[in-house]
């Protein structure tokens, strides 16, 4: 059973019919002013006299607004004309870890995916500013939100394509994170339903195999030998993963100790069908969110190493960035 926090109920609200005029003209002005009574089916003929007023009060009632989807347990962050554009909660896991998720709302966030000084190596492609190691000043006027990417290419977690630069062979069955042309993001396995059919990809960054999929946690999910090397050997250390729900919505995870079975579990309570894990030890998890677009980013993971403006300085590896669209 998770332990939530910050539960929030959807606010109506119900609008009052305004009072009604009531009464009947007169009879004896029936044949003057051409009036019929209530029924009547026979046309009333024209009349210069003005039409009669009633004395009785009216009530203007004000336009019926819709709220944002806000939803008991979830905290917004930033909204979009009204609409929340990404939200938050954290949980504790069976294993007592403490996870925290940020939640990217399906179209109403943009991703692009930097490259960092150091990590991956770009072979000499000329990216756009967007792709850079930090982020671009069109970027931070609508920025949302970013969060850190996978391991070291170094590694062989997976292949790299940053705005159509294939820098790291993809490779088929690895969990990837995905975008397109239109910004829009997806997270699943390539070549098993990514790409979708005429889908115009321009980023992936992929990274071991799904740590969920379909619903459910990966059967060695309980082996913390196969989902990366931590720091002294430590199971319990610093984690992040990112998923896609039943909505298309893109949830990131991050926790400063926890095991990959607990990121698997905090994926899976926030409704997510496919997940992948990214990167994991202290110094690499970290993630902002604004309080609005084009806001001042603050750190969103509790306790995490690096500062709020990591990613507007520059950043020596590879992250995910979340704009308005």
């Amino acid at each position: 059973m998770f332990r939530f926090d910050g539960h929030h109920g959807a606010v109506t609200h119900r609008v009052h019919p305004g009072a009604r005029a009531a009464g009947l003209a007169l009879c004896t002005l029936l044949l003057v002013a051409g009036c019929a009574g209530p029924g009547s089916t026979s046309a009333a003929p024209s009349s210069s006299l003005p039409p009669a007023t009633s004395s009785a009060p009216t009530t203007t009632v004000p336009p019926t607004t819709t709220t944002t989807t806000e939803q008991p347990g979830w905290t917004p962050v930033s909204t979009i004309n009204g609409a929340i554009a990404v939200d938050e909660r954290s949980v504790v896991t069976p294993g007592g870890a403490d996870v925290q998720l940020i939640r990217f709302r399906a179209g109403r966030a943009r991703f692009d995916l930097h490259v960092g000084s150091m990590d991956p190596p770009t072979g000499g492609a000329v990216l756009p500013a967007d792709a850079g190691s930090a982020l671009s000043s069109a970027e931070l006027g609508s920025l949302l939100g970013a969060f850190n990417g996978g391991f070291q290419i170094s590694t062989g977690a997976g292949g790299f394509e940053v705005d159509g630069h294939v820098l790291v062979p993809l490779v088929a069955g690895r969990a990837s994170f995905v975008i397109d042309a239109s910004g829009a993001a997806h997270v699943g396995v390539w070549g098993s339903g990514l790409p979708a059919p005429g889908e115009q990809v321009v980023s992936v960054r992929q990274n071991l195999v799904p740590l969920v999929l379909g619903s459910a946690p990966a059967p060695d999910v309980g082996s913390v030998a196969a989902w990366g090397a931590t720091l002294g050997g430590v199971p319990n250390v610093a984690r992040s993963a990112v998923g896609e729900d039943a909505a298309g919505n893109i949830v990131y995870a991050g926790s400063m100790a926890a095991l990959p079975s607990d990121m698997a579990a905090a994926l899976l309570d926030a409704g997510v069908t496919t997940g992948m894990e990214l990167d994991i030890n202290p110094e690499w998890v970290q993630a902002v969110v604004t309080p609005a677009p084009g806001g001042t980013p603050a750190a969103a993971v509790p306790g995490q190493n690096r500062p709020a403006d990591q990613y507007v300085v520059g950043w020596t590896r590879d992250f995910i960035a979340a704009v308005a669209p």
